[in-house]
This record gives structure tokens, C-alpha cells and sequence, in this order.
């Protein structure tokens, strides 16, 4: 995705957080919500995130020097602002559509290294996600270098903005109630949680479908008309860590009665459904198959 070197950015709910963050254990149980979990090929240690957590102590914060659509062309932290001003502008406007009252995010966090969170304390191994506690998305941005070096995506800016619009919906999710109707612990491949994966990328399509048309507080496009070579890397991004994927590069086996987010083929399929029918084509808790 190209933006508008002209549209306006807005950085007052995005904040560039260093390395001292930290979460003390307590709370309800709360389990993050991400795009996926690296830990799944590392072996991380996320207790702490799946226990719940509330997060206390500062993380020394960087000021966004976020202006234009040219910085967000030139700089990833800018294009992280620029995703999170479309998707913000479009979810205003469609949420309602679906009968959910919508608000942002608290804050939309990009960090480096490590993280205190309302769901425990994160490093750049949890992968980007979605803390339903503290209601924010969180993104340490060397995940896209993880995702072309070791999982073999092609990249592309639309496969980094997709990884955003995969945990706005989730926000979505939140607002619907959906996290409260589910079993976020269950696994397979027609689970809740890989179903409830598979509708946030199909938010992501329904956000991508109408991107171009989004505007800046003065009417000028945040992003160009999407190209065809930038959707075929976000679908590969999607294939790319699809569960499948993941188990085969980790293991050399494929087991979907552990699934938690779905095949690759089904992740750009959900993609899909929505960049092809909007949002309101999303609701994989009533589809049979997947």
C-alpha cells in the first residue's frame, strides 16, 4: 500500500515504548489475542501473558515524528500511525453497520524488545497482539523482518498493515462481546479461538477492500487503490503463518487437533471473504465449514 504523500496523520493514540516496561502478575485470567504467537516455533515462556497481569513501572516513550502520507512511505513506525488513522476512521463508520458501539483502542503500542501489559509482560518473541485488559494493540515492529527472514513472506506494506488490521479485529471482537461468548482455550481446527482468528482476518479484508476511500479530517485518501501484487502479500502473508505452516517449519508434522488460528488456507480465505463481501461477511461462528 502507497499513501497519499498529502494526507494528514494523526500520532495522539500511538506511543513508541522502549525496554522498561514491567507487569507484575494478578488479575483475571486474560489470554492474549495475536496475530500469532512465535513462541509456538521458539518455545517462549508466556505464562505471564496467558495468567493475566497488571502492568506497572513506565516505558521510557520516543516522540512520533508522524506528519504526512510521504512519512508513513518512508518510515515503518509512520506507517504504523497511518494504519492505525485508516483503520480507526474506518471502523467509526462501519462497527455500527454491525451493531457494535464503537470506541478506538486505548493506544495502539509500538516497542522494542519488551512490554508491560494489562495481560502480562510481552517481548518481541509473543509475536504482535491484542490485550483485550487494557483494551490495546501492541506491535514491536522487527515481527515484519521475522516474517520475510524466517517464515518466508514476500513483505510489502500491505502485509505489515494487514498484521494491524488482524488485531483491530480483535478490538472489534472485544466490543462485540465475542471474547466473553467463546472458549478461548480450545483447539482444532473448527475451534472458537481459530474461528475467532479466521474473522479477524476477514476484518483485515473488509478494512483493505475499502482502504483507498478512507479519508484524512480534510477529505484527502490516506491510501492509494490497492494494487493486485500488494493483495497477493497480504494473502501470503496470511498462508505464511497459517498454523500449518508454522507446525511443518517447526516439527515436519502437521497436526490440526492443536490449531489455534487456522491453516493457511483458510486464513486467506477468511481474508477474502471479507475483502470480497465487507465485514458483515465475517461471522465464522455461524459458517460450518471453515
Amino acid at each position: 500500500m502507497t499513501f497519499n504523500d498529502n494526507s494528514k496523520l494523526d500520532t495522539s493514540r500511538v506511543s513508541k515504548r522502549g525496554k522498561t516496561g514491567i507487569a507484575l502478575g494478578g488479575g483475571g485470567a486474560v489470554v492474549v489475542i495475536g496475530l500469532f504467537l512465535l513462541s509456538q516455533v521458539l518455545g517462549v515462556d508466556l505464562t505471564g501473558l496467558a495468567g493475566g497481569a497488571t502492568s506497572q513501572g513506565s516505558s521510557s516513550a520516543e516522540a512520533l515524528d508522524c506528519q504526512t502520507g510521504a512519512d508513513a512511505n518512508a518510515r515503518v513506525d509512520c506507517l504504523m500511525v497511518g494504519a492505525s488513522n485508516s483503520l480507526d476512521a474506518y471502523w467509526t463508520a462501519e462497527a455500527p453497520r454491525l451493531g457494535v458501539s464503537y470506541r478506538s483502542p486505548a493506544e495502539f503500542v509500538l516497542f522494542d524488545g519488551g512490554i508491560g501489559t494489562g495481560c502480562g509482560q510481552a517481548t518481541s518473541a509473543t509475536g504482535p497482539f491484542y490485550c483485550p485488559a487494557d483494551q490495546r494493540v501492541y506491535v514491536d515492529t522487527s515481527f515484519f523482518d521475522e516474517l520475510r527472514t524466517r517464515f518466508g513472506a514476500t513483505g510489502g506494506t500491505l502485509s505489515e498493515m494487514y498484521v494491524v488490521a488482524h488485531e483491530w479485529g480483535h478490538h472489534i471482537q472485544q466490543l462485540e462481546g465475542t471474547f466473553a461468548g467463546t472458549d478461548r482455550n480450545a483447539t482444532g481446527a473448527g475451534s472458537d479461538s481459530v474461528r475467532t482468528e479466521l474473522q479477524a482476518d476477514c476484518y483485515a479484508g473488509a478494512w483493505a477492500a475499502s482502504a483507498s476511500q478512507i479519508t484524512d479530517e480534510n477529505g484527502v485518501a490516506f491510501i492509494q487503490p490497492i494494487t493486485e501484487a500488494q493483495i497477493a502479500d497480504a494473502l501470503n502473508a496470511a498462508a505464511a503463518i497459517g498454523d500449518d505452516r508454522i507446525q511443518q517449519q517447526s516439527t515436519s508434522s502437521v497436526n490440526p487437533e492443536s490449531f489455534t488460528h487456522g491453516s493457511g488456507d483458510q486464513r486467506e480465505r477468511w481474508f477474502t471473504n471479507g475483502y470480497s463481501g465487507g465485514a458483515g461477511n465475517c461471522d465464522t461462528f455461524a459458517a460450518g465449514a471453515l
